[in-house]
């Protein structure tokens, strides 16, 4: 981990836009040997994402100082994974990192793609069954995966909803705690990658499909990393019934068909939820959707109506 002249990991650092960000980017890459001159803005939410000119390589700048040993270990999960020849975003050999500069935390990645295109279903099935192959080395201080610390955290930090709102998603984490407790995982206990969907499958500008966003990799029952491909297919309708078919069959084995897939999909639906919450001060469409899939928790109604963020 490498601080820069102004770089303070507690923090208290530059305002996060695009005209704050540009002398962290300008210092961030003279540090690591590049040069910042004609780079491209092309995210800027959680992460303020760049991509060079003209070399293959994408800046991130992440919002939340708090954020270093998780970008530290993801720098060594990706150097791991490519000794173990696994397709996943690749960090350049030459650059140390992470850095922190002006109390932010900028790691860089290898370009994927020019455009942005992703992989598909089948090959989001590949990669995890290949994944789930692996035995991670102790090295890597791989963390536990606990969903309902996790979704607790998320809640207390839920300053921007309406109160009957907040409460609600708390009595309902309540239950789904205690149910969760009780249930009994078939899939092998191991490494995963944490947020394992089609959003996070690209297609590499050589052709083939490359796992990315290695920030989240954990140890937990590899029954998390099914969820999300599930109930995008069973809830909300985002892949047809031919992707999902496609998704088991390659994958070897079908959430479905497990007794706990409810409770884990009440669980990781509630967590979406909650992560959209937290963006409603800050965007029209979020609120929007916050409140759309606040009716459907309610109800139980039209989930297949929830948007993609």
């Amino acid at each position: 981990m490498i601080s820069g002249s102004n770089g303070r990991p507690d923090g208290g650092g530059a305002e996060f836009t695009a005209e704050g960000l540009a002398p962290v980017l300008q210092e961030a890459c003279a540090t690591a040997g590049l040069d910042s001159r004609g780079a491209e803005l092309l995210r800027l939410g959680s992460n303020a994402v760049y991509r060079l000119a003209p070399l293959p390589i994408v800046v991130r700048i992440a919002r939340d100082p708090s954020l270093l040993e998780e970008m530290d270990r993801a720098v060594k999960v990706a150097r791991w994974l490519e000794a173990q020849d696994f397709p996943a975003n690749r960090v350049p050999a030459s650059v140390a990192q992470p850095l922190v500069i002006g109390g932010l935390v900028v790691t860089f990645w290898e370009s994927v793609q020019d455009s942005e295109e992703f992989a598909t279903v089948g090959e989001l099935a590949d990669l995890l069954r290949r994944l789930h192959w692996l035995e991670e080395p102790e090295s890597l201080g791989l963390p536990y995966f606990d969903p309902l610390a996790k979704l607790t955290t998320s809640l207390e930090g839920l300053d921007g909803v309406a109160g009957e709102d907040r409460e609600f998603l708390e009595q309902r984490a309540a239950k789904l705690a205690k149910d969760y407790d009780r249930l009994d995982f078939v899939l092998p206990f191991g490494m995963i990658h944490g947020d394992a969907n089609i959003g996070n499958v690209l297609r590499h500008r050589e052709g083939h499909a490359v796992l990315i966003d290695l920030d989240g990799l954990a140890l937990a029952p590899r029954e998390w990393d099914l969820i999300l491909t599930a109930i995008y297919y069973d809830r909300y309708g985002w892949h047809t019934k031919t992707e999902y078919a496609e998704f088991v069959h390659r994958y070897g084995f079908d959430l479905m068909n497990w007794p706990g897939y409810e409770t884990l999909a009440d669980l990781r639906e509630l967590m979406m939820v909650a992560w959209v919450g937290h963006q409603v001060t800050s965007s029209e469409r979020a609120a929007a959707e916050f409140a759309r899939r606040m009716r459907s928790l309610r109800t139980g109604k039209d989930r297949d109506q929830w948007g993609p963020l």
